[in-house]
């Protein structure tokens, strides 16, 4: 039976952690399902571990069309996310919707996009029309070049009080999941507790969020460049990508991964 969007839920509100991977082809998809992971990531990251690039800002609408298409013929239990690319999303709603209906079609069960309170009127108005829509505030790297790196986020008061706020109206305005990327745990936390049915999906935040993501290619060791503070190599203790996967999954359902060294 298909995971959805009200299991993650009840899992988040059960105190059940989530498992989730990022996957780009039919094969990976199979066997991380099968390894235990409940969701699925289509991710603009595949721009830098697929095709090369240094940053996720060439990917292109097509390109996350043809990979969730992929990951869906894969994937017969796992809940599917597919990232809508830079330029699909910072448009008008009814342009957004269009880019989001086509990753949809492809199989997706729920598109992300990255931003805070600039996203809110295109959440309600996707949501509104039957998308689910997964936020993604922090780091986002999309803003890459506004943010001058991959820098953490909200270590100061006043941008950590922003954070909290965006994410309780990413969720007034409909949000049914959302990714907090590399802000302090202590925040995550915070930002955790004052959900209300809104799982918050870790990558560099702590080990408190409903549930955890991390890149495939990173956790795995394979993509070649430099790896961030949170990205823990699973492979290293593994005999097979299965078993790496395995204990993935198993580290996050006990609340092992991630540990101090991962967090911020």
């Amino acid at each position: 039976m298909r995971i959805t969007l009200n299991t993650l839920q009840k899992m988040a509100q059960e105190g059940n952690r989530i498992a989730m991977l990022t996957a780009y082809d039919a094969s990976f998809a199979a066997l991380l399902e099968a390894a235990g992971v409940e969701s699925l990531l289509i991710g603009d990251s595949l721009g830098m571990v697929l095709q090369g690039h240094d940053t996720t800002l060439p990917v292109a609408q097509r390109d996350m069309v043809y990979h969730t298409a992929c990951v869906a013929r894969g994937a017969k239990r796992a809940f599917i996310i597919g990232d809508l690319p830079f330029g699909t999303f910072q448009i008008s709603p009814q342009d957004t919707f269009r880019n989001a209906a086509e990753i949809m079609a492809a199989g997706a069960q729920m598109v992300k996009l990255e931003g805070g309170r600039p996203m809110l009127e295109t959440i309600e108005f996707l949501t509104a029309r039957g998308i689910p829509v997964c936020g993604h505030i922090g780091l986002t790297p999309q803003s890459v070049n506004q943010f001058g790196g991959y820098k953490v986020q909200g270590r100061g008061q006043s941008d950590a009080e922003r954070l909290l706020e965006e994410a309780k109206l990413l969720e007034q305005a409909g949000a049914g999941m959302i990714v907090l990327e590399a802000i302090p745990a202590a925040l995550a936390s915070e930002i955790t507790a004052a959900t209300n049915n809104m799982p918050t999906i870790g990558i560099g935040a702590g080990p408190d969020c409903h549930g955890q993501v991390l890149v495939l290619h990173d956790m795995l060791d394979v993509y070649p460049g430099k790896k961030a503070k949170f990205v823990k190599n699973f492979m290293r203790a593994a005999g097979s990508i299965h078993g790496a996967v395995e204990t993935y999954v198993k580290e996050v359902k006990a609340r092992t991964f991630p540990g101090p060294e991962h967090s911020f």
